[in-house]
């Protein structure tokens, strides 16, 4: 499991260096702006995500990642 999350810190800091987002953002801001995205689901109903801030919106779209939507 810490291989898989590694790998995964790995691309996003690469994502963020050829975006030039280190001028701005620490790994570590990133990764708490990103953490703050709740997902919802109750028995006998599909997966929601919560609301997604307009911050979150740009760091997905600037590390070229979808943001998360409603399954």
């Amino acid at each position: 499991m810490q291989v898989i999350a590694l790998i995964y810190l790995s691309s996003i800091k690469k994502r963020m260096q050829e975006q030039n987002l280190f001028r701005t953002y620490t790994l570590q801001e990133v990764l708490d702006e990103l953490d703050g995205i709740e997902c919802y689901e109750g028995p006998g109903h599909r997966q929601q995500v919560g609301e997604i801030t307009k911050k979150q919106t740009e760091l997905y779209q600037q590390l070229g990642v979808e943001p998360p939507t409603s399954l």
